[in-house]
């Protein structure tokens, strides 16, 4: 899974940033709980062996009597969780493009949201959710857990339904608070909504891509149709040109609910439809006009 030098062009002026954290500037950093060197100064402590003698505050000292070195907030990266939906439902393409599914996209968005956390520094794992079961890279930085991950999505197939609440919970406790978790999705599973919910409730930073096809939102069948539930099995026969409507009104309410959901839980969520440029998402998640809005 690897990213062609046109795509990666287009990510070049995009940051990952943690809304959430104290002091984010927007450059893919947070404002650490740490201590230590840095340029914004935190407070003062007593002077301890091993310390900098150019940190010593020396007019202190001359009032008090005792040494004690200046602290700052340090920046530290921060870390980014990519949740990759692949469930048996993520293996739709469109008929206009036949072997381009909803998981490949969702494996190259994958791959640009670790090239800016390389780029950048930052820790970054990825949690891949298929067949009923959970599979993890662990966080980590630097180019071989890029090839990690890549090596990861790769072997990534559609199969199966998505693991249930039990098997998810766990995400919980091995996501820490602060890190940024970015979901890659169709959106159609309640377990995955609610995690992301969860994980929103519990100070994690949240952002969701929906994947969706443009058979989906223009549904422009004609004739007699049997359309088949790859996770379940159930079929359904109709007419193509009089199920529209209906379809189309029912499949926007479900995505309305589901964007006023993730709103209302303070989770950045955006579409991006199988047709639509790939970094099109990417763009209004981390380009510089959705980080100027957020630091306001």
């Amino acid at each position: 899974m690897r990213l062609n030098d046109e795509l990666r062009a287009r990510l070049r002026d995009l940051r990952l940033s943690a809304r959430s954290a104290a002091g984010a500037d927007g450059l893919g950093m947070h404002a650490s709980r740490s201590r230590g060197a840095g340029l914004e100064f935190a407070q003062y402590r007593g002077y301890e062996p091993g310390d900098e003698p150019r940190r010593i505050d020396w007019t202190l000292y001359a009032r008090s009597d005792r040494y004690f070195v200046r602290e700052a907030e340090r920046d530290s990266p921060l870390t980014l969780w990519i949740v990759i939906d692949a469930s048996a439902s993520m293996g739709f393409a469109d008929r206009a493009r036949a072997d381009f599914s909803k998981l490949d996209a969702a494996k190259l968005l994958a791959a640009c949201a670790i090239e800016l956390a390389l780029r950048q520094g930052d820790r970054f794992g990825l949690i891949a959710l298929s067949a009923g079961s959970v599979r993890f890279a662990p966080d980590a930085a630097g180019a071989r857990q890029r090839d990690r991950c890549l090596l990861e999505l790769d072997q990534l197939a559609s199969t199966g339904l998505l693991p249930d609440t039990v098997k998810l919970r766990p995400l919980l406790e091995r996501v820490r608070p602060g890190s940024l978790v970015l979901f890659l999705s169709d959106g159609f599973d309640d377990g995955l909504t609610g995690l992301a919910l969860q994980l929103a409730a519990a100070r994690r930073d949240v952002l969701s891509i929906q994947l969706l096809g443009a058979d989906e939102r223009d549904f422009r069948f004609k004739g007699g149709h049997r359309f088949r539930d790859p996770e379940t099995g159930a079929e359904l026969r109709v007419d193509g040109a009089a199920a529209r409507a209906d379809f189309i009104e029912r499949f926007a309410a479900a995505r309305a609910d589901l964007a006023r959901r993730f709103a209302a839980a303070g989770i950045v969520h955006v579409e991006h439809v199988l047709d639509r440029p790939l970094d099109e998402p990417l763009r209004r998640l981390f380009g510089a006009t959705q980080r100027v809005s957020e630091r306001r």
